[in-house]
């Protein structure tokens, strides 16, 4: 069509013209229109500036020369806006307004931060941590993103979050721009409802230990829980990693496996009795202590894992970044972790 061709047009020439030529007006003819504008004198806005009449006469003269148009009409000793004066007061307005914004910007980002979490750590262990920084920094600025362990690692790669704390050995796809740091220990549990169908004739390993009152338990071999129902989260989550690694590769017989998006899903059914879960022990423990579920062990497997800090290489490191980072490492679990006392 004839209007999207002339449209086209002028595009390609406004943004040419954009990049062969620096503009000539300058924040200081804007700065000294605006106040003239709304004082109506020059005396005035030099005061208002803190400048010489002779300097703002000079800046407003310099901004008609520029834009070939007068912006005033001088009569006697009095301006009067010409016609043209209130449309380059809007967009004078619009870009001092904007410049001052990149001015605060960086007071602005100094006190925000961006974090990933995977799907555990984001439920669990991760409002704990935002609270501290706000104890730290009454006016931080705290976005998040949780999601399973490759999403957020997805979202570091493209430097959409500051940091990210994941469950699983981060995969990123390129290496290079991954800085990785191991945090903190946790361990994954196999559980069931307490009473469990699936424990029927089985033997309380506990039942005759009168001194101890922790729930009851069980043991299991990796060939025994093969055929039973076993729920776990979804391929992509930290969580499956390590039970494909660590738990179903000793399985191969294993007849039914559910894979299943969010953790308390997970609960629920082993709750309803459907099979047995895996799950990080932060996810489980309070159904421990209660009662309503039980932790199964499985004979000569070790869920063990390691949770990960990672970020990217470019990524600027703010202020409240920095203090993030240094109270992870001076975690009581990081430091154990790395052997500290």
């Amino acid at each position: 069509m004839p209007t999207s061709t002339s449209n086209a047009s002028t595009t390609a020439i406004s943004l040419t013209v954009g990049h062969a030529l620096l503009p000539k007006i300058t924040l200081k003819q804007l700065s000294v229109f605006i106040s003239i504008y709304q004082t109506g004198s020059t005396s005035a806005a030099s005061e208002q500036l803190h400048l010489s009449q002779s300097a703002v006469s000079s800046a407003l003269m310099e901004l008609e020369d520029r834009l070939k148009m007068p912006l005033f009409e001088r009569i006697g000793r009095r301006l009067h806006r010409s016609d043209n004066a209130e449309a380059i007061y809007i967009q004078a307005q619009a870009i001092m307004s904007q410049c001052l914004t990149l001015e605060q910007y960086h007071q602005y980002q100094a006190g925000r931060i961006h974090i990933g979490a995977s799907t555990t750590i984001g439920n669990y262990v991760l409002p704990a941590l935002i609270q501290q920084i706000y104890g730290n920094s009454p006016e931080a600025k705290v976005e998040f993103f949780i999601g399973n362990t490759r999403d957020v690692v997805a979202e570091v790669e493209q430097l959409k979050v500051d940091i990210a704390l994941v469950e699983g050995r981060p995969r990123p796809t390129d290496s290079k721009l991954i800085e990785q740091q191991a945090w903190r220990h946790d361990k994954l549990m196999v559980f069931a409802k307490k009473d469990s169908q699936w424990l029927a004739g089985r033997e309380d390993k506990r039942e005759n230990n009168s001194s101890d009152n922790k729930v009851a338990s069980y043991q299991l071999t990796t060939q025994q829980l093969a055929k039973i129902p076993l729920l776990v989260r979804e391929s992509g989550s930290g969580t499956r990693q390590v039970i494909d690694e660590q738990l179903l590769q000793y399985m191969p017989q294993t007849e039914r496996v559910l894979a299943i998006q969010q953790s308390e899903a997970i609960k629920n059914m082993v709750k309803a009795d459907i099979g047995f879960g895996c799950l990080s022990q932060h996810v489980i423990e309070a159904d421990l202590a209660q009662g309503n579920l039980i932790e199964i062990e499985i004979k000569d497997i070790d869920l063990q894992r390691v949770w990960w800090m990672i970020w990217h290489k470019q990524r600027h490191k703010s202020e409240i970044w920095q203090q993030f980072v240094s109270s992870l490492v001076q975690d009581k679990g990081c430091a154990q972790l790395h052997g500290i006392d």
